[in-house]
């Protein structure tokens, strides 16, 4: 007797086997994960490239180096100091700049000044960026005029509190969303973002002259806590880690995961090289990991607007949660 067979959609005979001699026949054809008129279920985020992705990168980038400048002027490395305050000002500035034009008008940024909203994150987190800016800044100026010392530590020490905030806090708007990817990372996106943001800050202070050891200590500990906190979060939210493995977000996040590694393994070896060759091949190092923290930034940021469009990251993780749902209220072999 021949195995059970169904018929595809085009009418023609299937038969699926299961083990030897047995089969199955399917009553229904395989779920396809559409909509209506074919849209989205949710709506993607009207969020433009590279304003965001840029915004995101920038500030991770002034939050690290903000505290590097503090640490290296408590510790006597001009040069250090020197290079964490300017790319601190730099990146903040253009932060500001990419959000204001992502919102299309420099208003809408006042705007959101008017009030603190605790449980807005945009809100919270704009009335980090606006205080950390101006300060970072001021002693960005100070630095470079070379006038009041003592105003520029005061206010870089100022700059380099908020800095932690800074690097976190985009995370924290980005998964507060019903964008899937972004959504479902909420818990591994702060460290990743954390990461990344060292990474890129201790790469710029790989930029200076003299002593850089605490900038190449923050940068290697920034690559492994990214790369850490990536690889848990493609393990633990199931289905939507597909959004940052496949597609554009998975190939550009491939390749920061490689910068990553390379711009870490480098800068752990500029520390081994003496004199101009040693400063050469950090430098090198910290420009590597600077774009790969970009890179990583536009990867994910990719990776949550591809599951906004495609509504199988927004219906599979209900279906599976309904079906793990019915399975703890009727556990099998118990009666019903």
């Amino acid at each position: 007797m021949s195995a059970p067979e169904h018929r595809t959609a085009a009418g023609t005979p299937r038969t699926r086997r299961r083990g030897k001699g047995r089969g199955e026949r399917l009553m229904v054809p395989e779920a396809e994960f559409t909509s209506y008129y074919g849209r989205p279920i949710i709506k993607p985020p009207v969020w433009k490239v590279p304003d965001v992705p840029a915004y995101l990168y920038l500030g991770g980038l002034a939050g690290v180096s903000a505290p590097l400048a503090a640490l290296a002027d408590l510790t006597g490395r001009p040069g250090l100091r020197r290079v964490g305050r300017v790319a601190a000002a730099g990146g903040a500035t253009l932060s500001v700049g990419f959000l204001v034009h992502d919102l299309g008008r420099p208003e809408r940024f006042l705007h959101m000044l008017r009030v603190l909203k605790v449980t807005s994150p945009l809100s919270v987190g704009s009335w980090i960026l606006a205080p950390f800016g101006a300060l970072s800044g001021a002693t960005a100026v100070a630095e470079v005029l070379g006038v009041t010392p003592r105003l520029a530590r005061a206010s870089g020490l100022a700059a380099g509190a908020l800095g932690p905030a800074l690097t976190t806090y985009t995370a924290v708007l980005v998964a507060d969303t019903a964008v899937p990817a972004w959504h479902e990372g909420f818990r591994e996106l702060p460290f990743v973002f954390a990461g990344s943001a060292m990474a890129s800050g201790g790469g710029a202070g790989l930029l200076a002259r003299g002593d850089v050891t605490p900038a190449r200590r923050v940068a290697v500990a920034g690559a492994v806590l990214e790369l850490a906190a990536t690889s848990v979060l493609e393990r633990r939210i199931g289905f939507a880690a597909k959004a940052y493995r496949s597609g554009r977000a998975g190939a550009v996040l491939t390749g920061a995961r490689v910068g990553t590694v390379v711009g870490a393994l480098g800068a752990l070896a500029s520390g081994f090289v003496r004199g101009r060759p040693g400063r050469v091949l950090g430098a090198a190092a910290g420009l590597l990991l600077n774009a790969a923290s970009a890179a990583t930034r536009y990867g994910i940021f990719e990776a949550g607007m591809a599951s906004a469009r495609d509504p199988e990251y927004t219906v599979r993780p209900q279906r599976e949660r309904l079906e793990a749902r019915r399975a703890e209220d009727h556990p099998a072999g118990s009666d019903r």
